[in-house]
């Protein structure tokens, strides 16, 4: 499983931390970005605040996995890498798009931009829950826990 991103510094961070968290067990889970970024001071902060420690992630580039690793699924999740990942995987079996928008958009204000962070963290967790009940019930995979689980706290 693969996350893929136009920097890896905070949208594809959160999906493969979230994912790891309730799926790690039956994906082994990767990110990576087209032109890695350091890894987002608000990406850090929203995601410590919903109990996840991204303290030992480090932002990847997509040569890195290039010929090394088949994956089952290549997830994008923004829009750039959407328009670049059937070229640079061609071999993945499944190649998804999730675009959500940029929370590191240099146009956001300041002001509003931890809310933006917040509001991807959050819109992350709720298609990664959703597209795990998906496999569940597709392929008869565990189930995932309920969903007052996974509420993330602020």
């Amino acid at each position: 499983m693969l996350f893929l991103c136009t920097g890896n510094s905070a949208r594809s961070q959160m999906a493969e931390a979230i994912l790891r968290r309730h799926a790690g067990d039956r994906f082994n889970v990767h990110s990576a970005g087209l032109i890695p970024q350091p890894i987002h001071p608000l990406a850090l902060q929203v995601m410590e605040e919903a109990g996840y420690d991204l303290s030992r992630h480090t932002s990847k580039g997509v040569k890195e996995y290039l010929g090394m690793k088949n994956f089952a699924f290549v997830i994008s999740v923004c829009p750039r890498a959407a328009q670049d990942c059937p070229r640079i995987f061609p071999n993945a079996s499944n190649i998804l798009s999730w675009p959500f928008d940029d929370p590191a958009d240099p146009s956001i204000l300041e002001a509003v931009a931890l809310d933006k962070f917040r509001l991807v963290r959050d819109e992350t967790q709720a298609r990664i829950t959703s597209w795990l009940e998906e496999l569940a019930d597709t392929q008869r995979l565990p189930l995932m826990p309920q969903k007052d689980d996974l509420t993330i706290s602020r």
